[in-house]
């Protein structure tokens, strides 16, 4: 009996990326850091929600900086209304900076989950090509399904999955929230905690 198919994507998925209401905006990345705070998530998520802009993924972590949290937010805005969306979270009291990037101006990584029906696959070598030419990891093998692990940008992981189910081949399919660091040497925040500390030094 065939497996049920069974897509679990994020919200640009899965339409090829900048189509429908996405098209004629930038995807950006707001990385927020905050105290480890039981309801702060739903805090920055509810600014999001009065704007009526879409989050795309998210990613909550703990960052280098011992008890700072770090939330790695993605959306599809124009300039003015994420630097309002940024204002607006770093005004939180449990938020201690909150700061919005490009693409270009982050290292950026989200890992895509493939299973794919090892029938098909077998029976279409293009498939196997695809997974090799992509990068893509082989994790596990058997008569039933094989599953495959991409990690890269954004499109890197849709383009593969585009691909692969045009070919038929795809039972599930998912992808992570969006990682991401500044091409800083450094937490973006820790300047702004030093400087803070500064001032009640100074202030005490």
């Amino acid at each position: 009996m065939k497996e049920k198919k069974e897509i679990q994507i994020g919200r640009s998925d899965p339409q090829p990326p900048n189509s429908g209401g996405s098209e004629g905006r930038t995807l950006y990345t707001l990385l927020v850091y905050s105290e480890n705070i039981a309801g702060i998530l739903n805090q920055i998520t509810a600014v999001f929600t009065r704007r009526q802009v879409n989050i795309e993924s998210l990613n909550v972590s703990a960052s280098s900086i011992p008890g700072v949290h770090k939330y790695t937010i993605t959306a599809y805005s124009d300039e003015d209304q994420i630097v309002k969306i940024t204002k607006q979270i770093e005004k939180k009291i449990d938020v201690i900076k909150a700061s919005y990037y490009t693409d270009d101006q982050l290292f950026i990584r989200e890992v895509g989950l493939y299973k794919l029906a090892t029938s098909v696959v077998l029976e279409n070598p293009e498939i196997s090509r695809l997974v090799r030419r992509a990068d893509a990891h082989i994790m596990e093998v058997n008569p039933t399904f094989c599953s495959v692990m991409l990690s890269g940008k954004t499109e890197e992981i849709t383009d593969l999955y585009f691909a692969l189910d045009k070919l038929g081949c795809v039972l599930q399919y998912t992808r992570s929230g969006r990682i991401a660091v500044t091409r800083s040497p450094v937490e973006q925040v820790s300047d702004f905690l030093e400087e803070q500390e500064k001032l009640r030094r100074k202030n005490g």
